[in-house]
């Protein structure tokens, strides 16, 4: 059911006379709006993160604030935009798109925009720039017609810069210097975002401390920047209080501090502050029929929240009728015990696999690491992830639960990181990196922008105009992109086979083997080969004659014959499987295949 607004009619008298204003509510009605199940297996999908300011300006009409011309500011992609190009989206070969958070934030904060989503003022309501909330419907709805995924990008660890600390107790927000009265002595305080405290931040005066410092909260319409909503969050006692990070190894800093620039941290210790977290993402589901939700800043909050957050999510999105609901967290560290330790005790169904990005996609493919480094970390999944389904997460489509060793996200690079073709301007590289993470086991990734070879460096100029490419599905890497979106397609163990290492090396140099790495998938009987050599120079075989070793061991039967379904333009692209299972597959420089039985 299509919602409409509230139309309210008003009577005033002015100068003796009666007027009549109609108003109508842009809060549309959504209890009528149908939420249902739109994802089978996760496994089978392709995810593309859209920054939706940076994407597509379909509707003008919200273009308030812009400057195109100023990589922090608004540049005026909408929901409307994204609607406009779904057939582009489509084309691409991606099943799955992750926007960026819908919720109202602060406008700007020293001389920054909100663009990104991440500085929460209300809960409760849409960020006006984007579009209104039954625009937003429209663009999910649309999704959804064309068997499009939507995951929603949410932040629970804090709240945009609404409150400052009153420090000196004089009820305005200043930079005071305190110290004996020597410069070297000076330390630069400020009270919108002062250095953390693990006692919490304090009053202090001429006389010394005086206790917590009060949180002042602001009255800036101008810029939004007003008391956060619900009201709840109004409340003193749901947040830490204890100032900004400055040591990023201090746990206690990592979990409670402020995020630098004034990030207030909500104190999600707190049952009243769970609850209300769980009501507002809740409710997101109900309002925009989305089927997961991408989360922020994971490590920056304790287990404990997540123990609590998820299963509820979970239940609630199962009791609205939206089952095989998927959440995955990042956590922004190389650490893999780390980043896995989120996916146990039932708490996120996966992770952005960051470690493998750093191990892999970095360390392997852009430097050249030895490719043992791969199967020493696909080995430490067994340990670091959980293997236990989540009540009411994620299924095969047949009842059957998916774990997070299962459904790892696979990705190159996104909004926090440099591109990949800037640090490492290297197309084939990129194109290797490409194949690997559409292969091996997990969900891959895809951030807008790679498919067009976009080159940005560090945050904000790695979050580029789309409109600048003109859409143009002509370049290689976008052919690269839906290629590997055909052949994962049309090849079932690609997607969702159990992964078995059967080549890895510690050579790097010009020996037989350097930089070959091999994996095959298997799915009910279904199986591929997939066989990469990274090194940079020359060509490389899984064989280790030389050495004393001898071919690579599969479970294929003898006398299979492999052909190779990736396009490159190698004439050797068939090889016979000899006895025990073994073939010697040889690949050239920076060169991939992969193999299917004929």
């Amino acid at each position: 059911m299509r919602p409409t607004g509230i139309v309210i009619a008003l009577t005033l008298m002015i100068a003796g006379a009666v007027l009549t204003v109609t108003c109508v509510d842009l809060a549309p009605i959504t209890e009528d709006w149908d939420v249902s199940t739109h994802a089978s297996d996760w496994r089978d999908e392709i995810i593309y993160q859209i920054m939706v300011d940076r994407f597509a300006n379909g509707d003008p009409n919200n273009d308030y604030n812009v400057n195109p011309y100023a990589m922090a500011a608004y540049h005026g992609g909408d929901w409307q935009g994204v609607i406009d190009r779904l057939d582009y989206i489509e084309e691409l070969g991606v099943t799955t798109i992750w926007i960026t958070p819908v919720v109202k934030n602060v406008e700007e904060d020293a001389g920054v925009s909100s663009y990104h989503g991440y500085w929460t003022q209300d809960f409760t309501q849409v960020n006006p720039h984007f579009g209104d909330t039954a625009k937003m419907r429209e663009m999910v709805n649309a999704c959804h017609d064309r068997g499009i995924n939507v995951i929603l990008d949410i932040v629970v660890n804090h709240i945009g810069q609404l409150f400052y600390y009153d420090i000196n107790l004089n009820g305005r927000p200043d930079e005071t210097f305190y110290g004996s009265g020597n410069q070297s002595d000076l330390i630069r305080v400020s009270e919108w975002d002062p250095d953390f405290d693990p006692r919490g931040i304090h009053a202090y005066t001429s006389l010394g401390e005086a206790g917590l410092a009060p949180l002042r909260f602001v009255y800036e319409p101008d810029i939004n920047r007003v008391p956060p909503v619900p009201r709840g969050f109004e409340n003193p006692n749901w947040y830490n209080r204890k100032g900004r990070v400055i040591d990023w190894n201090d746990s206690d800093q990592v979990i409670t501090g402020d995020f630098p620039g004034g990030l207030k941290d909500l104190k999600t210790s707190h049952p009243d502050v769970r609850a209300a977290l769980v009501d507002a993402f809740a409710d997101w589901i109900s309002k925009g029929d989305f089927d997961g939700f991408r989360i922020d800043t994971l490590k920056h909050v304790e287990h404990g929240f997540w123990q609590v957050f998820c299963p509820n999510i979970r239940r609630r999105a199962a009791n609205m009728g939206k089952h095989n609901f998927l959440m995955f967290g990042e956590a922004f560290d190389g650490n893999d015990e780390l980043i896995g330790s989120y996916t146990f005790n039932e708490e996120v169904d996966s992770v952005f696999y960051f470690s493998q990005k750093f191990t892999v996609i970095d360390g392997v493919i852009k430097y050249g690491n030895p490719t043992i480094d791969i199967e020493n970390l696909i080995n430490a999944r067994q340990s670091n992830y959980s293997d236990v389904p989540n009540p009411n997460g994620p299924t095969d489509g047949r009842g059957n639960g998916l774990s997070a060793q299962q459904l790892l996200i696979n990705f190159i690079d996104n909004h926090d990181l440099p591109r990949y073709l800037f640090e490492f301007p290297n197309k084939q590289a990129l194109q290797q990196a490409l194949i690997y993470i559409f292969t091996v086991e997990g969900i891959p990734c895809i951030y807008y922008g790679t498919e067009q070879e976009f080159e940005g460096g560090n945050d904000p100029a790695n979050r580029e105009d789309l409109w600048i490419s003109e859409y143009s599905t002509g370049s290689q890497t976008f052919r690269v992109i839906r290629t590997l979106a055909d052949i994962r397609k049309n090849y079932a163990a690609l997607r969702r086979g159990d992964l078995s290492v059967r080549w890895s090396t510690e050579r790097t140099g010009a020996e037989q083997d350097a930089g070959i790495f091999a994996f095959e998938r298997n799915y009910e009987g279904e199986k591929a080969l997939v066989v990469l050599n990274f090194n940079e120079d020359h060509s490389s075989e899984t064989s280790a004659s030389e050495h004393g070793g001898g071919p690579m061991e599969t479970s294929f039967g003898e006398g299979t014959v492999l052909v190779n379904v990736w396009p490159d333009s190698d004439p050797d692209d068939e090889f016979v499987v000899g006895g025990s299972g073994k073939v010697v597959v040889t690949v050239p420089a920076r060169g991939a295949k992969i193999l299917v039985p004929e």
